[in-house]
This record gives C-alpha cells, structure tokens and sequence, in this order.
C-alpha cells in the first residue's frame, strides 16, 4: 500500500503485518539507543490543522527513531490563516521534496483529496468525524499484547460514537482481524448510518460490562456538539460513565482503554484510568511503535524490518 487512510481499506494480512512489524519495533524501543537508520534521507512532514499532543509528537518520534528528517507544520502561523487551500499547501510540500505526509484535518476526507495532489504517501492522523487508522492500530495492538489474541475478544466502545473517528476505525479493524464489537452510547450519539457497520449496538452499559473482554471507553468531543446531545454532563456520567462500581462488574482479566485525552469524572474516574487493568499510558508508548511499523512499510519495507533491527 502506498497510503493509510482508512482502517477499513487494510487486509487482515495487512493489518497482521503492521502489528507483527511493530512487536520488532517494540525491541528497538527497549535498547539504550532508540534508533535504526530505516528511513535516513527521506522527509516526513507533519500536517496538522487541529490540536494534537499524543498523535503529532507520537509520529513525530516515530520518523526520528527511523532516521528521517521531520518538518512540522501547524495550521496557526502559516500561509493557511491569509486563505491558502490545502492543495496549494500540498504542492508546496511536495515541491520541498515531502517523502510521506502525515495530515490531521477536521475535514472528513481530506487525506483522501491529499493523496491524489502529492507523489509520496499519506496517513491519515485523523480527518474530522471519518478514521483515525493507526489509532485503531496502536489499540488492537495494545489489546493483543495484554490479552493474548484478537480473534474472539469481545469489546464494548463506550461513549460519543457519533463524533468519534476512533471507534469508525476501531469496528472496522477489529472486525477484520476477528474480534467482535459492541458500541455503547445513548441514541443521540450514535451515526444514522450506525446499522451498516460490522458490530452490535447497546444503549446499555450495565448489560454490556459483564460480558466484555475489553472496554474502550471514548471523550465527549463537546467541541465538535452544536446541539444538546443529553441533558446534563452529570445525566451523562452516571449512564455512561466507567466507575468503581461499574469496573467491578468486568471480570478478572477484562482491561480499560481510552485513545485519549480524557475527561476524568466524566466518561472515566480517576480511580479506573489509574488502575492497573488500564492501558491508557501503554497505549501512548504503543503508538510510537506502531506508527514507526506504518512510516516503515510505507517508505522504506522493501527488506524485513528484523533485518533493520539485528
């Protein structure tokens, strides 16, 4: 593949190949010098028109790790606030000689348009409502380290779902590499199109939790609602929220996900995010990982990563 723009265009051999590259990659982070010389020479420009943290500064360190020179470019400061459209930015970056280009953008398919304007590859970091693919990659490789498999685990996405570009990608992932996905979340935040995805639906959580391997709870993008979606942030938590007693209710093994940033008291108590069946922070580490597999195989997997590695 010359891109990554949906999570659901990826092959269970795909997929399997990004997460099995990534467990090699995972060595490299381990050793006291966290580089390889993959990509030396080859440009990786990180083009964000929303706020990130985690996914800028996560493939940021991916490219670094593999040798590659990184340009950032944020949305604020640039030629984008006097009017430039994002296909003359486009061009420019690829007049500078742009090897891949990382793009967050809050439109949905954005990356999709990119891809068609530049010669080197694109991965899509999140466009507006739509996929996030590497993080629904980094949570079924996170999900795969702790409980051993994929194939059978039961996961339950809790949360804004309508808003939501994770768990889009998430049901079309984990539905590809075998796993079977329940979506929790009041009618209101829940797509029209909902029925069409590969997964069941619930507007119950207590019925949920018991039966579920793994929980990923999900932020209320408060920021992207123009319309009282429930009635209260209280109403809201005490149906859909993840606290004490709610975690009780998982069995011994069941782990608690969130792709982040949380709002803690809301959809997620401190005292559950804390816990040690929580991969929240191993998730963020995970993400190196994985998004060094998916710069890997794009610009540079003609030979096996291990080879890369020895």
């Amino acid at each position: 593949m010359r891109h990554l723009i949906s999570a659901g265009e990826l092959t269970r051999a795909d997929a399997l190949l990004v997460l099995d590259t990534a467990e090699e990659m995972a060595r490299v982070t381990e050793r006291s010098i966290k580089k390889l010389p993959t990509l030396r020479g080859r440009t990786v420009v990180n083009l964000f028109f929303e706020d990130s943290t985690r996914t800028r500064i996560s493939f940021e360190a991916a490219a670094k790790r593999l040798s590659a020179d990184v340009i950032n470019f944020s949305a604020k400061g640039s030629s984008v606030s006097k009017g430039e459209s994002l296909k003359d930015t486009a061009l420019t970056l690829e007049a500078m000689g742009a090897d891949a280009v990382v793009i967050r953008h809050g439109a949905s398919g954005a990356p999709h348009r990119l891809a068609n304007w530049v010669r080197g590859s694109v991965v899509n970091a999140g466009d507006g409502t739509h996929e996030h693919p590497t993080q629904a990659l980094l949570d079924a490789f996170s999900m795969r380290r702790r409980m051993g498999r994929l194939e059978g685990l039961k996961v339950a996405v809790v949360g804004d779902v309508l808003h939501s570009r994770v768990a889009r990608s998430n049901v079309l992932l984990l539905h590809t590499l075998g796993a079977e996905v329940t979506l929790v979340a009041p009618p209101t935040l829940l797509p029209v199109s909902v029925e069409t995805w590969p997964c069941q639906v619930s507007y119950d959580l207590d019925a949920v939790l018991p039966k579920s391997d793994v929980v990923m709870m999900l932020r209320v993008q408060l920021e992207r609602m123009n319309a009282a979606y429930f009635p209260s942030a209280r109403e809201y938590s005490r149906r859909y929220g993840l606290d004490r007693d709610r975690f009780a209710r998982l069995h011994d093994d069941a782990i608690v996900m969130h792709p982040g940033p949380m709002n803690r008291g809301m959809e997620i108590s401190a005292e559950v995010a804390d816990s040690p069946r929580s991969t929240i922070v191993e998730q963020v580490a995970n993400g190196v990982t994985v998004r060094m597999a998916v710069l890997y195989l794009l610009l540079g997997g003609s030979e096996p990563a291990i080879g890369g590695i020895a």
